[in-house]
């Protein structure tokens, strides 16, 4: 181990095989067929995902990036020093080199990633980038995340990094559940700055999900890939194909794999059949106003501090503190807060 820096070992609690084959079986079992969009992130679907953030015409990546640069000071200068610093869906971590460069006292750094491979790479680039952070990979489904790794450093307080807007691929109650349970990682004091995806014309969301080079399409179809690869199921991949609209109703755009022909697919001694046009939902993105979100983390036991965006309204940076309300819920020993504890 090199004397610069300290890199932990990941601590392993990524979603099972036999958790995979539970939610493909129950998914699968309902009038409209599902896949859970966690189970995209295998190695080659990070990879994939890397690819699409370098679209021309995916626009969040970039844009939520420009955010953080142009304001980088202002956000660094909330946050505070010392902290302990916890991303959710870390990936390759390129947004956090703009915090992590301009928090040069972070007491500790964990990245928390569903794909162990991709997270140990990055991680490892990170203890070269910058020597004496003590960085802590965690392999999770940052859902069920109960408690975060300690750091040796002592921390004044602990923020969470939740970049992409990936709050989005959770409906608004489970994204209240999702946020609630960072007040609570975060405790006292603690903050969440988090990207989140405007509602905007059709014009522009559907051409970011249904992009030209078929990059999204390969990334959605891996999940079939997978499927087959890990559950011994028998997806005939070629005879699905890639479709993303934006639903106006619910402020979404919804990731399908369409059915090309009447088909069976076998997976664990059951059959699942597929009419022609029938489709798998594999994500849901959804898309927020300003307020609307607002409200969203309200409900959650955050409080909005400070918000950035960019010049055409496409995206936003939000820094959130917890409540004091969501401190004396969790002091009480409460594991769910009551209606509406949180709401005003």
């Amino acid at each position: 181990m090199k004397d610069s820096m300290i890199l932990s070992p990941p601590m392993a609690q990524a979603p099972s095989r036999d958790c995979f084959l539970y939610e493909a079986i129950e998914g699968l079992s309902r009038p409209q067929k599902t896949l859970p969009c966690k189970f995209l992130y295998d190695e080659e679907g990070s990879r994939l995902f890397d690819e699409i953030c370098e679209l021309e015409e995916y626009y969040p990546t970039r844009t939520e990036d420009r955010i953080l640069r142009e304001n980088i000071f202002e956000i660094a200068g909330v946050i505070g020093r010392e902290c302990r610093l916890a991303e959710f869906g870390s990936g390759s971590s390129t947004k956090t080199r703009h915090l992590l460069t301009h928090l040069p006292d972070m007491a500790g750094y964990i990245p928390i990633d569903i794909s162990g491979p991709q997270l140990l790479k990055s991680a490892a680039r990170l203890s070269d980038e910058f020597p004496g952070l003590e960085i802590t990979p965690l392999e999770a489904d940052y859902g069920d995340i109960s408690e975060l790794p300690r750091t040796k450093r002592k921390a004044k307080r602990t923020v969470a990094f939740f970049p992409g807007s990936t709050i989005g691929n959770f409906d608004p109650a489970a994204a209240v559940g999702v946020l609630r349970n960072i007040a609570s990682l975060c405790g006292r004091e603690g903050g969440l700055l988090i990207g989140v995806d405007r509602k905007k014309p059709k014009s522009i969301l559907e051409p970011a999900y249904n992009d030209r080079k078929g990059v999204t399409a390969r990334f959605n179809l891996g999940i079939l890939a997978r499927a087959n690869r890990e559950l011994g199921a028998n997806f005939d991949v070629s005879a699905f194909r890639h479709h993303a609209p934006y639903n106006e109703t619910h402020g979404r755009i919804e990731m399908h794999l369409v059915s090309e022909r009447t088909q069976v697919v076998d997976l664990d001694s059951r059959q699942f059949r597929f009419e022609e046009g029938e489709y798998i939902t594999t994500e849901h993105s959804y898309k927020y106003t300003r307020s609307g979100f607002a409200g969203l983390a309200l409900k959650a036991g955050f409080e909005v501090v400070k918000h950035w965006e960019d010049e055409n309204h496409l995206f936003g940076v939000s820094f959130l503190r917890v409540r004091e309300c969501m401190v004396a819920r969790m002091s009480s020993g409460f594991d769910t807060a009551p209606p509406n504890t949180c709401a005003a």
